[in-house]
């Protein structure tokens, strides 16, 4: 499947393309990648990056570039994630520097987890937080998600949001 472009009323979310890498990489090594394991160097940073698009050959899903729609700047990823490093479909989003508190990642996250829903064969998505990570929690609680005490987690301590269709 080949990923879609989708739109918001702010929004563009659109396939990743190699001029994306650097604002993924640069997030990346930063310490707000520190709760997806990061910070990462450059060679770990491409494997993601790279992983991001392959999934949509792979599950027919994954990673999309979120950029305003009035300036085309990137403002960050919103990606569902599979394969063999996640215990079940992730929603998962992540915003560059100077992006957070204006609503992006939930409308992002929105408009990805909607797409899904209406286009896959998914019951239900989950998205993984670290109890420290309040601001991660808040969009999942916007999204509707709740927590699922009995879903493996991705990494220990993490917190599962359950995303379930139609229960939005």
């Amino acid at each position: 499947m080949h990923s879609p472009t989708l739109h918001t009323p702010r929004l563009t979310l659109r396939p990743m393309i190699a001029a994306d890498f650097p604002a993924y990489a640069a997030f990346m090594a930063s310490t707000r990648s520190q709760g997806m394991g990061g910070p990462f160097d450059e060679r770990a940073a491409w494997g993601m990056f790279c992983h991001e698009i392959a999934c949509w050959s792979l599950f027919g899903h994954g990673g999309l570039t979120v950029t305003r729609t009035d300036t085309d700047e990137a403002v960050g990823v919103v990606e569902i994630n599979a394969g063999p490093l996640f215990p079940e479909s992730e929603l998962g989003w992540q915003l560059y520097e100077g992006h957070e508190g204006q609503g992006f990642a939930t409308e992002a996250a929105r408009a990805l987890r909607d797409w899904a829903f209406a286009n896959l064969p998914l019951p239900s998505l989950v998205s993984y937080a670290g109890p420290e990570n309040l601001a991660s929690q808040a969009v999942a609680r916007r999204l509707g998600a709740v927590l699922d005490p009995n879903a493996p987690v991705q990494d220990a301590g993490d917190l599962v949001w359950r995303h379930r269709k139609g229960a939005a």
